[in-house]
């Protein structure tokens, strides 16, 4: 949901920026044989976040982290 989230304001972005209409849009973006192109710009590419990996973050450690003061 993020991913469409995201790909629908760039959309909204592009259009206000350069006062495209939605057919400049499919035009743009749409390739040959009707499926949608990524969003790309010089070199730089839209991530597709459903084809990204899970991000994880450090395990809850709890009492196990060492203490930098002697006991």
């Amino acid at each position: 949901m993020l991913g469409d989230f995201l790909w629908r304001r760039v959309i909204m972005w592009l259009k206000t920026m350069h006062r495209w209409s939605w057919k400049d849009i499919r035009k743009r973006l749409l390739g040959p044989h009707g499926a949608w192109l990524p969003i790309t710009a010089d070199d730089t590419e839209l991530i597709n976040l459903s084809r990204t990996p899970p991000i994880t973050r450090y395990r809850y450690r709890g009492n196990t982290i060492p203490s930098p003061w002697p006991t």
